[in-house]
This record gives C-alpha cells, structure tokens and sequence, in this order.
C-alpha cells in the first residue's frame, strides 16, 4: 500500500492523563451506531469510536480501516474526527471518500491488505442524524462488538500509536464490478430495455449515474445529485409515498421498471411496470428462481417478515428456504456461518454471496434483477404478476418501555407453547394458522415491539390481527400507530 506521512493528535499515555469518553446511551444500537448531530452525535463520539475500533482491530491482527462517508453535512466533520482517532490508536487509513455504504464494503472486500471498514453514514435516517456502519477482518462489527467498543471508551482502554494515511479512489473499480453482475448475458439482447431510477438525492447518486451510463438500454434517473438534506423526499424505499416520484416516472415514460434506493444505497426499493411496489420478500423470489435454476439445493435466508410464499416458493423451486433473525449484521453472519449464497430482508437488504462478497448493495442488486429477467426470459411485470396475491398489514410498531419488550414477549412465547398452531420462535413469536401467520417481536433498535400479518383474504387478516391484539391485551400492552410496511 503507498505510504503518506501525516501527523494526526496523539492521545496522552499517563494513566493519570487518560482520556476517556462516555456515548449517550441512545446512540449505541445493535447494528449500528446513530444518532443527532449536536445534541447526542459528534466528533468526541467519532473520534472515540475510531480508537476503540482501532484497538479492537490491532488486537485482533489488523492494522488497516478503510474509512468512506455518505452525503450528509455533517459526515466529512465525522470523518475526520474518526480518522483521528483511528490512526491515534495506531491504525493506518485508506480514505476512498464520499460513496455509497457498499462501497466501503467493496474498498474492505477486494483487498487484503485492509483489514476492516467504517462507513459514516445515516441511512435512511432524517437529515440531523448520522452514524457508522462497520466491517471487521470481513464479517459485520455490531451487538457486543458496539457495547464493548463503549465499555472501553468509558475506561480509556485504548492503544496508543501513530497511524498512516492515504487516500486511495475506488469509485471506477466498483462501478464496474457492479457489472460483472450481468456476465454471461449478451448486452445485445438487453437494448430494448427501459428503467427508471431514484437514488433519493442520498450517497448512491454519482455511482448511479456512472452505472446507468454503461448499462444496455434506455435509463431515466432522477434526484441523483447529492444533498443531505433530501429535498424531494426521504431516502427510504419500504415506505410507499416514497416511492410515488418513482411510479410517475414508469408510468409517464412506459417503462419496464424501477429501481430506488436509501440514503446510503444499501437498500433497495422497486416498482414493476404497472406502478406496482415489489416488496423485499417478492424480489428475494425473482432472484431465488434465477438463482436456483444455476445452483440447486441452495439455502436461501429471509427475515421472519417474509412472506409464507417466499419460503413456499424457494421450496417449490428446489432450494433450501431458512428463516432467519430480522436486521442485516445478524443476516450476513447466519449466511456466512451456514455458507447460503442468498438472503433478504423485507426492509430491501440483499446479500448476494455466489458471485459477489455477501454484503448488502443495492446497486448490485438492480442489476442482478436486470440480470435475472433476461436469465428467465421474462419481464420484471411477469415475475411479479405470477406471484400469489396476499394481503398483509404494514409493519405496526407501537411503543413499550424497554425494560418490557423482551419479557413481554417471552410471556407471548409461554403462552402460543400451549397453542395447536405451529409457532417460531426464530425472533419473537411468528404463528402459523389456516388464516396465514401473524408475527410479533420485539425491535432491538428501538423500544418498540413489530407486529406483522399475513393472510389470502381480507376476513383472514382480520382474524389474525385479531390475535395480535389479544397477546397484547394479555400483556397489558395496547396498538399503537401504524408505519412502514
């Protein structure tokens, strides 16, 4: 790797003059850490979590962070501050600069002189919150990994060193790595195609626009200039009025399909060319069918929020279909311990491991829905009107104190154990009924608990939220408001 000289702050050494740092609670989250820029987020904060990771990853073996950051205002103070503090704990950087979040997990994933990764970024977050998303010796950094990372900033128990810095563009690799995505089709065959896009003014922009222009076909995009304050709408593709630019779009063209993404391009969103959503679990289907037809007997993982035609249809289809914990570090963890080439989540995380590294891209992802539609030999609206029409609630969340959501849970468990009903309890409780299947669980982000349903009639549904409300009542917990899908 080249070398760069650059003086970064040392830390005191005395352990008289130790410096130490404690996080508001509120930001250290099970995935990732979050949170609002000047009132519970910073650059103490940042700088801070650049020592303990880089103590944890020198412990570990490791000597090099790949640092990237999203659009947000706040993210190049947050980088810097991080960078310090890496390289104060002994760490060298390769800063590859303003990007998508997988293009940070590319800059860890392509080389092996990196060692792990931190991406500065809010997602799909409103515009005054940021975070960091991290990768350590290539597997995801969170759960106890974040809480010890706070238990030694509350001790001071770092490493001392001076790291090196360089800068290194990576932008031009990746673009073209999204599109070996397509390799083995024939782009010929693809000159007809139309698509819509919307990077949502978040990271995925300038990646988009670099994407597009090498892709077959006709591509209209919109809102892929960057800025963190998100002027037309929020960058989150699972709620549908986020999605209406996008559908005006297909619509008025007469296009094929569409793609969005979040604010940090991890995340997809799609609508077929009838304006018609394709939710997490139904793309996690298109890309089962082409990839099972290359790769048969595969284990395929899905969230506990998917769809029962899903698992039905990876089954059918000849694959192994897994049901798995909700949240994408717990995702790619299970896939990389059991070896799956495919998972997904109904929030639009996609993790493809056969040709790619297993992370979550939703650059890639557009383009193997691009390269599945050619594989099948049909259209994106094909796929999607062959699949079963369900009827399901949107995601209902509803507030509970924190100290209750896990025990109140529990005692759901400790009830369906007596229920004739097929009960998982993979995370939470998901009921299996003649009716479809009903799903309770507690958030490990929030202090909320998620409830789902899912049936083929609307009277079924009806039932079914039925029971929810019941094991609430039972708990002494009440609904509460509606959001999301």
């Amino acid at each position: 790797m080249p070398r760069a000289t650059c003086c970064w702050t040392i830390w005191p050494t005395g352990s008289e003059d130790r410096v130490k740092h404690t996080f508001d609670p509120t930001t250290l989250r099970e995935y990732d850490i979050r949170g609002i820029i000047g009132e519970t987020l910073g650059p103490d904060d940042a700088r801070a979590i650049g020592r303990g990771f880089a103590t944890m990853l020198r412990e570990a073996g490791g000597t090099t962070v790949a640092v990237g950051y999203d659009g947000r205002v706040s993210s190049p103070m947050l980088e810097h501050a991080l960078v310090e503090g890496l390289t104060a704990s002994g760490c060298d950087v390769v800063r590859i600069g303003m990007g998508p979040t997988p293009m940070l997990y590319y800059a860890e994933a392509s080389s092996e002189e990196v060692h792990g990764g931190i991406q500065i970024t809010g997602s799909h977050n409103p515009a005054n919150y940021n975070g960091f998303k991290m990768v350590f010796l290539g597997r995801p950094f969170f759960g106890e990994d974040i809480l010890e990372l706070g238990r030694r900033a509350e001790a001071g128990a770092w490493i001392d060193g001076q790291g090196e810095v360089v800068s290194r563009e990576v932008f031009e690799d990746y673009v073209e790595r999204l599109l070996e995505g397509l390799s083995g089709i024939d782009f010929d065959t693809l000159s007809g195609l139309r698509i819509g896009w919307d990077a949502g003014n978040g990271a995925a922009g300038p990646a988009l626009e670099a994407l597009a222009a090498r892709l077959p076909g006709e591509h209209h995009l919109l809102f892929t200039e960057v800025d963190g304050s998100f002027p037309n709408h929020h960058p989150d593709p699972t709620v549908p009025e986020n999605l209406e630019d996008l559908r005006r779009l297909v619509a008025s063209k007469n296009l094929d399909f569409g793609v969005a993404f979040d604010g940090d391009g991890d995340r997809i969103g799609a609508v077929d060319g009838e304006g018609r959503i394709i939710w997490g679990d139904q793309l996690l289907m298109i890309y089962a069918e082409d990839l099972l037809a290359r790769l048969p007997n595969a284990t395929i993982i899905a969230d506990v929020k998917a769809s029962r035609a899903l698992f039905d249809r990876v089954a059918e289809l000849g694959g192994k279909p897994l049901m798995w914990k909700t949240g994408h570090s717990l995702i790619k963890s299970k896939m990389k311990e059991i070896g799956a080439p495919l998972a997904g989540e109904m929030s639009g995380h996609v993790f493809f491991a056969d040709t790619y590294y297993g992370f979550d891209d939703a650059l890639y992802a557009a383009v193997r829905l691009i390269a599945a539609s050619a594989r099948l030999g049909k259209s994106v609206t094909e796929l999607r009107s062959a699949m079963p029409a369900m009827v399901n609630t949107p995601e209902l969340r509803f507030q509970v104190h924190e100290t209750r959501k896990f025990a109140a849970i529990d005692e759901v468990k400790a009830r369906m154990a007596r229920s004739p009903h097929a009960v998982d309890t993979t995370d939470g409780v998901r009921v299996s009924t003649p009716d479809g299947w009903w799903l309770l669980r507690a958030s490990n982000t929030q202090d909320v608990l998620v409830a789902r349903a899912e049936s083929e009639s609307e009277e079924g549904l009806a039932r079914l939220v039925a029971q929810i409300d019941e094991q609430l009542a039972a708990s002494g917990l009440g609904r509460g408001p509606q959001a999301g899908h």
